[in-house]
C-alpha cells in the first residue's frame, strides 16, 4: 500500500509563489502515473495536474496552464507541483495521487490519496 504525504503550502499573496511536493512511501513510486488535485471549500474535488510514469508527458487543467508546473524525481521519489503566479481561485487543499488507469483527468482514476495540503491566496 502506498502512503502518500504533500507538503509546501501556506499562505501567499496574489501574485505569489508556491512549490507543493508529493513524497510516496510504500509500494513502487515508479510504478504510478501522479496527479495533483484540489478541492476549495463547498466544492468537488479538481483535477489540477498529472504527470505520467517517466515524467514525458504532463496534463493540466486549462486555469493552471501556463502557470503550474508539474514534475518528478523517480530517484528521490518525489513529485512536485510548482505554482507560479497565485490568484484567490487558486485557495484550496491540495492532494496528490497514484494514477491507477484510465484518463488522467478524472478523479476515479486515482486510488491512492494524501491528506492534503492548505494553500491560501490572500488578494
Amino acid at each position: 500500500q502506498v502512503q502518500l504525504e504533500e507538503s509546501g503550502g501556506g499562505l501567499v499573496q496574489a501574485g505569489g509563489s508556491l512549490r507543493l511536493s508529493c513524497a510516496p512511501s510504500g509500494g513502487t513510486f515508479r510504478r504510478y502515473a501522479m496527479g495533483w488535485f484540489r478541492q476549495a471549500p463547498g466544492k468537488e474535488r479538481e483535477f489540477v495536474a498529472a504527470i505520467s510514469l517517466s515524467g514525458g508527458k504532463t496534463y493540466y487543467t486549462s486555469s493552471v496552464k501556463d502557470r503550474f508546473t508539474i514534475s518528478r524525481d523517480n530517484a528521490k521519489n518525489t513529485v512536485d507541483l510548482q505554482m507560479n503566479n497565485l490568484n484567490p481561485e487558486d485557495t484550496a487543499v491540495y492532494y496528490c495521487a497514484t494514477h491507477y488507469s484510465g484518463n488522467h483527468y478524472e478523479i476515479r482514476s486515482y486510488d491512492y490519496w494524501g491528506q492534503g495540503t492548505q494553500v491560501t491566496v490572500s488578494s
